[in-house]
């Protein structure tokens, strides 16, 4: 069992006023941005339930635009995210459903640049803490608060084996893995949560496995760290 950090108990220095609209909006956004792996080009952001309803006031909005920018949770420039984001030509729309979430301050973003895109739905679950559950259409959880791994590749037989072989022999300890995949034999997705730092060499290792399409590093460690 892992124990909560201090960021979990008492939440993220930032850019108020509301853990859950600001900072975790931060967070989902910076996940979003690692997981297409560059500035995007065009953010469509559909927001649900809380998020949909206060957006606005609270400044969530910003917070979002903020974290695809990859502001961390206390940056100044947050109150002006939009004008930052237009300056570096980000098309930026934002939508509201009233369609049911699991958690009420829920977002999807699906943004895009040259030739690459990303749909990936999440939530702000409070103190800054964010949990996403959906990756271009694929339901795999995870939570951001440790170096992640998402692996896209062909279902196959030892393809987990493999991964989980060469993470032991590079001394990359598992706290977490989930799996969601179309169908046997058919396109795939795994996360995996790890407790350290996970190196580019690493990747371009993994890639060089069979069947393995895309690998996308996700970490949040604050670059003052």
């Amino acid at each position: 069992m892992r124990f909560k950090d201090v960021f979990s108990i008492i939440g993220p220095s930032m850019i108020g006023p509301s853990s859950s609209h600001t900072a975790g909006a931060v967070r989902l956004g910076r996940v979003a941005r690692q997981l297409l792996g560059e500035l995007p080009s065009k953010a469509e952001i559909t927001l649900y339930g809380s998020f949909a309803d206060t957006y606005k006031g609270h400044g969530t909005d910003l917070a979002l635009i903020g974290g695809l920018l990859d502001f961390e949770t206390d940056d100044p420039r947050i109150p002006t995210a939009a004008e930052e984001a237009e300056s570096l030509g980000v098309e930026i729309a934002f939508r509201t459903s009233k369609d049911k979430a699991d958690h009420p301050n829920t977002v999807r973003f699906r943004i895009s640049s040259a030739g690459a895109e990303v749909v990936m739905t999440g939530a702000s679950i409070g103190g800054g803490n964010v949990e996403i559950v959906n990756v271009n259409d694929f339901d795999v959880k995870f939570t951001a608060v440790y170096p992640t791994l998402v692996i896209s590749h062909h279902d196959r037989p030892g393809m987990i084996a493999d991964i989980t072989t060469l993470l032991g022999r590079n001394q990359i300890n598992i706290g977490f893995m989930d799996l969601d995949r179309k169908g046997r034999d058919r396109e795939a997705m795994t996360v995996i949560e790890t407790d350290a730092a996970l190196s580019d060499t690493l990747v371009q290792e993994l890639l060089q496995l069979s069947m393995i399409t895309t690998i996308r590093k996700v970490d949040l460690a604050e670059r003052g760290d």
